[in-house]
């Protein structure tokens, strides 16, 4: 066997080893398949910086106590389409599919709705949340942000974090049309997973401490945002908005005052997300939205080249990692035994 080479582990043998490991944790059942689910179809979407590779880095922050297994979540719907949720420290995933949920709920009744979360941790990918809403029959649209991790414009110091976007629009017939992206050029857990790996890094998307332009990960400081050294004052400014939408307006930390993700593991972090779902049969072209999706997707899947939907190429990755498994790089694998040891839990065949 190759032993620099990914191995591939099936989804539910990732999902299995994964709930065993948060309920070593403490958290509930019902929590921790939410979160073991969660992260697997990332990696099964082939979004592995936010995938499996990231439950080692939650379940570090659990045993340092700075997220906790079971927060004293509070929901506070503050108007007929608005919502608070108090996260109480617990882990982000759960606490944004629980606003996610509610965001939901309001719109249905509303039309529209917008529900901020406070005093939470990072909540993974989140297209979870948008497609979630999409194949419910609605729009939804969610939104994060982190520490310093991001230059701005102009500038080579980290100041925002990758502060991501997505949008989801369902589709019928079909997984719902996604954008899921990140305000930087790439997203930091592709450096650190890098760093694992001790991978490079591909040329203009992260910068050195001098502001040189870094392709070795452990020289990387500050990644450039969205748009690289000529026009990343797109990404910045969207950024900028983002952490207006899930720091202060949710009474949560900016950028240089929210505590590392990998640093200070005893310290809560206090992240905010936001989430604002649309009821599309309130609109004039609602009730034709999935279908005329759909059309648009064939459509734009007869033009010359090779042109993809949104959310198109996790679809591609799924049914791939589906048939023949998701790989876990090396050096995630030696993470994986090391847990598996110290909560006593059998690793994933």
């Amino acid at each position: 066997m190759n032993l620099s080479a990914p191995r591939r582990i099936d989804a539910a043998g990732l999902t299995r080893w994964a709930v065993a490991c948060l309920r070593a944790q403490d958290l509930d059942a019902g929590d921790a398949q939410s979160l073991a689910d969660s992260l697997v179809q990332t990696s099964l979407w082939g979004i592995d910086s936010h995938g499996i590779a990231r439950l080692p880095h939650y379940l570090n922050r659990l045993s340092h106590g700075s997220v906790l297994a079971r927060p004293q979540m509070r929901v506070e719907q503050t108007g007929p389409a608005t919502a608070q949720v108090h996260g109480g420290q617990g882990l982000g995933i759960i606490v944004a599919h629980r606003a996610n949920a509610e965001a939901i709920r309001l719109a249905r009744d509303a039309g529209v709705a917008a529900v901020g979360v406070s005093d939470a941790s990072h909540c993974g990918a989140v297209g979870l949340y948008s497609r979630a809403a999409a194949r419910a029959g609605l729009i939804g649209l969610a939104f994060t942000h982190s520490d310093s991790i991001a230059a701005p414009f102009g500038g080579h110091v980290p100041f925002f974090g990758t502060n991501p976007i997505s949008i989801a629009v369902p589709r019928a017939g079909g997984e719902p049309v996604c954008l899921d992206m990140a305000s930087t050029s790439i997203p930091w857990n592709r450096v650190m997973n890098a760093r694992r790996e001790q991978a490079a890094l591909p040329p203009g998307v992260a910068l050195d401490a001098q502001g040189g332009d870094a392709t070795d990960a452990q020289a990387v400081r500050a990644l450039r945002p969205l748009g690289g050294p000529e026009y990343g004052y797109k990404g910045y400014g969207l950024a900028m908005m983002i952490e207006l939408l899930c720091g202060p307006l949710n009474g949560n930390p900016f950028g240089p005052h929210i505590s590392p993700m990998y640093e200070r593991l005893d310290e809560p972090r206090r992240l905010g997300a936001f989430f604002i779902v649309i009821d599309p049969v309130r609109f004039a072209g609602g009730a034709m939205l999935a279908a005329v999706v759909a059309g648009m997707v064939a459509e734009l899947r007869a033009q010359p080249g090779t042109p993809m939907a949104p959310g198109e190429p996790e679809a591609r990755a799924e049914r791939d990692r589906l048939a023949h498994g998701i790989p876990v790089e090396p050096g995630l694998w030696r993470e994986m035994l090391d847990w598996s040891q110290r909560l006593g839990v059998a690793p994933p065949a």
